[in-house]
């Protein structure tokens, strides 16, 4: 089924009505529009005169809808996940709790492996050089030991924007476009990992007391290089702006419905990620030995 990515930017009533989400104006309660609960798969929320009943809120998490709430500056800032996405969900924790060190290093191998690959991909769709990430790929150890994810990177971030070019959190524009993009696709992958009966905050990499999505940090990483492109594309239509936008906001959103390869099938990427997820939890109880993740078409 395709799923739709929903942004709404101004003052609005959501509602419930016959399984469809209802968009009113808050002043007259005229209807300015509705979808099926059953079409969504990402609804952003982007003004604080935004109402949403009870309600709907229940049926979306119900259908495992990615809502995501901005803050004053326009960038998301929070998401809503339910406490319990699977029925098996106790054991599927305690498989995930007792995965071995040397069965999460590789894990952690394949995917760096995997990030570098699309990274060396979007650099080719983009005529740029691409070739020394070819090199690193084929280094990389289990656990990343020699830590060819931050050489690639900068070799991968020098020739995707600039030679002079720092990709900060904080950081010159462009960084805020990228940013946006990621805080989008972390939002799809948490919500994927709680689906899938996994705990967020337990990673196969990355380790954060202060972090409660360390797995949905792991498993974006091969999914950053789609954002990337998207914000390539967008940039050189608008190479001179700085403001995201409300049009460059809707633009990030296709991220949810963009076709990927995963297992040698096309599937949007939000279907993907839940492929990747459901793959990590077999790899856990041993039943898989490598985790699914995407591929550029």
């Amino acid at each position: 089924m395709i799923t739709r990515s929903i942004y709404i930017g101004n003052p609005a009533y959501l509602k419930l009505k016959d399984e469809q989400m209802k968009i009113l104006c808050p002043e007259t309660k005229v209807e300015k529009g509705s979808i099926p609960v059953e079409d969504l798969g990402l609804l952003m929320l982007d003004h604080f005169q935004i109402t949403i009943s009870h309600n709907l809120i229940q049926k979306m998490m119900g259908n495992n809808v990615v809502v995501v709430s901005c803050d004053a500056h326009h960038l998301p800032h929070g998401i809503m996940l339910p406490l319990y996405g699977h029925t098996e969900h106790s054991d599927r924790v305690k498989n995930q709790l007792e995965a071995s060190e040397p069965l999460k290093k590789q894990l952690w191998k394949q995917t760096v492996e995997c990030k570098i690959e699309n990274q060396k991909n979007v650099l080719m769709k983009l005529g740029n050089y691409y070739e020394p990430m070819i090199e690193y790929q084929r280094n990389v150890k289990s656990g990343d030991i020699t830590n060819m994810e931050g050489i690639a990177a900068q070799h991968y971030w020098k020739y995707l924007i600039s030679l002079d070019f720092l990709r900060q959190r904080f950081g010159d524009s462009p960084n805020q476009f990228f940013n946006f993009g990621y805080a989008v696709l972390r939002s799809i992958v948490a919500r994927a990992i709680v689906e899938t009966g996994l705990l967020p905050v337990l990673g196969i990499f990355h380790k954060n007391k202060y972090n409660p999505y360390c797995l949905a940090d792991d498993l974006m990483e091969p999914y950053r290089p789609f954002v990337d492109l998207l914000v390539m594309q967008w940039l050189k239509i608008h190479p001179d702006t700085e403001e995201l936008t409300k049009e460059f906001k809707a633009h990030i959103l296709q991220i949810a419905t963009k076709d990927v390869c995963i297992d040698d099938k096309t599937r949007p990427l939000l279907v993907a990620v839940k492929m990747t997820t459901s793959s990590l939890y077999k790899c856990y109880t041993g039943e898989k030995r490598q985790v699914s993740y995407p591929e550029f078409l």
